[in-house]
């Protein structure tokens, strides 16, 4: 006899194979197992003992750029570190077998594309590349570090123009590309999987509303309360490496 946790899963795993267009919304949770902790949670968090509001704004980079890297250079380097978890490898083999047409994500720690993901949106940029904004050359993640100077201000090597991570900070905008593409992917699905996230941080959480609206089913995995949570077809609440491993099976992928 299946536990109740096996049924939901089986339940979903059922949407899946019955969709004709699955889509896939993370948040921090999703890499969570990955050893990347959220950013809010005190003591933990990776904001944890700064004000997000001013380390994270265009204006500190503008105002300040070597207290801005000494906030985010060690940041970046331990999340630089870190691999993909089985949650990000599912989504890259949902993708791969004709099960998903894309993830969007909240995350900006590149996990999603080192486990595979192709049709990725990534609306609040990503670690991957830093940009300098004099001459507009880019840089991968591992070269930034020998752009430093004795200052701690990452430069370009090129133009010693101010270099700056490919990320959305406080008080700049989204891609308009990035959210064109996430609001055609969340109009147009019949399913959305929301993995790892809250649900609480606009304009991402607004995208559940476009599926709902335009007929389309949510799923939540994910653990603690969401706005969508009454709205949801399924929730599965536990560990989301966990709970998608019981996905995996009940697809029978192997």
């Amino acid at each position: 006899m299946k536990t109740a946790g096996e049924l939901v899963a089986t339940q979903l795993a059922e949407l899946i194979s019955e969709s004709s267009s699955t889509v896939a919304l993370t948040g921090a949770g999703v890499s969570v197992p990955s050893g990347i902790p959220d950013f809010r949670t005190p003591g933990t968090g990776l904001w944890s003992g700064a004000d997000p509001a001013k380390v994270a704004h265009i204006d500190a980079f503008k105002r300040d750029p070597a207290t801005f890297w000494s906030f985010y250079r060690p940041r970046f380097q331990t999340i630089g570190a870190k691999l993909p978890n089985p949650a990000h490898r599912f989504l890259a083999e949902l993708e791969e077998r004709g099960l998903l047409d894309g993830v969007i994500t909240q995350n900006i720690d590149r996990l999603h594309l080192a486990a595979g993901s192709r049709n990725l949106i990534e609306i609040h940029g990503s670690i991957q590349t830093s940009t300098c904004q004099c001459c507009g050359a880019r840089f991968q993640l591992e070269a930034v570090e020998e752009l430093f100077t004795d200052e701690g201000i990452a430069e370009c090597s090129l133009c010693c123009g101010l270099v700056k991570p490919d990320v959305v900070l406080f008080g700049e905008m989204l891609s308009d590309r990035a959210m064109l593409a996430a609001r055609h992917l969340a109009e147009n699905a019949d399913l959305m999987i929301c993995i790892g996230s809250s649900l609480e941080v606009y304009p991402a959480a607004g995208l559940p509303e476009l599926t709902l609206a335009a007929g389309g089913k949510v799923v939540l995995v994910t653990i603690g309360p969401t706005p969508f949570d009454d709205e949801a077809e399924l929730k599965l609440g536990g560990d989301v490496v966990d709970e998608l491993k019981a996905v995996r099976a009940a697809l029978m992928l192997d």
